[in-house]
């Protein structure tokens, strides 16, 4: 099944209100920068989509990307560990209005809880935030004599990620670091749009180093030099791009 779609616009035409958006990156590594402004391109013609809930590693920086997406209004809540990174201002801003819900998780933990919702597990117990305020109101168990707190996991109605070659079916690999959390969010999404630095034709990646398998993804769009989000941060650009 070919799951190439025409361009960004397309990709990401049919993501609704009120929907949890998983979205790659650590920082910028592998942050899908195009499909998060083409989100923003959507919004700002129609309206929508509004009132998501985005899972990420961190709140954005400056005023493009994630920090955009706030920027624009169409984020309820944001689940995260690091909402106060380099220039957090625009998350900064909308957390002390109270526009923004913020679920701070650890990283280890965001980590697994997206791999729990990917395989089936509905919850777990790690030792990590035990007896600290983000274990309140969380089950706690004791467990060889030492105590461990429940986590639940963490699913998405869509998942937006940057995979460095996709094949027409789907098959992605990822270039170093911008692997993260990326093919763990694959597996939760009910939906993963993916722009691949290049689209091979099927059975172009070799087998053994295909990271996620093409079962996990649905859409696939083509940006052949991709921007990074730290050069445009570092530029002082801010959403809309300048031409």
């Amino acid at each position: 099944m070919d799951k190439r779609v025409t361009g960004l616009a397309e990709a990401v035409a049919d993501i609704e209100d009120g929907v949890t958006v998983m979205i790659g990156g650590f920082g910028g590594a592998g942050s899908p920068i195009e499909l998060i402004h083409a989100l923003l391109d959507r919004h700002r013609a129609t309206g929508h989509p509004r009132d998501l809930t985005l899972v990420n590693n961190n709140a954005g920086n400056g005023h493009l990307g994630l920090a955009a997406l706030i920027e624009a209004g169409m984020v309820r809540k944001i689940i995260c560990s690091f909402p106060r990174s380099a220039d957090a201002s625009v998350f900064n801003a909308a957390y002390r209005d109270g526009s923004v819900e913020l679920e701070l998780v650890p990283q280890g933990t965001l980590a697994e809880r997206i791999r729990a919702g990917g395989a089936g597990i509905p919850a777990f117990y790690t030792p990590t935030s035990v007896g600290t305020d983000l274990a309140r109101g969380k089950p706690v168990a004791e467990f060889d004599g030492r105590r461990y707190v429940q986590e639940r996991w963490l699913k998405a109605d869509v998942a937006l990620v940057k995979a460095e070659l996709a094949d027409t079916q789907g098959n992605l690999t990822y270039r170093m670091a911008a692997r993260n959390f990326s093919p763990l969010m694959c597996m939760a999404a009910t939906q993963t749009i993916v722009q691949a630095r290049r689209i091979l034709a099927a059975g172009g990646i070799d087998p053994e180093v295909v990271v996620t398998p093409g079962i996990f993804v649905q859409k696939i769009v083509e940006v052949a030099s991709p921007v990074q989000e730290e050069d445009l941060a570092r530029a002082g650009a801010a959403y809309p791009l300048e031409a």
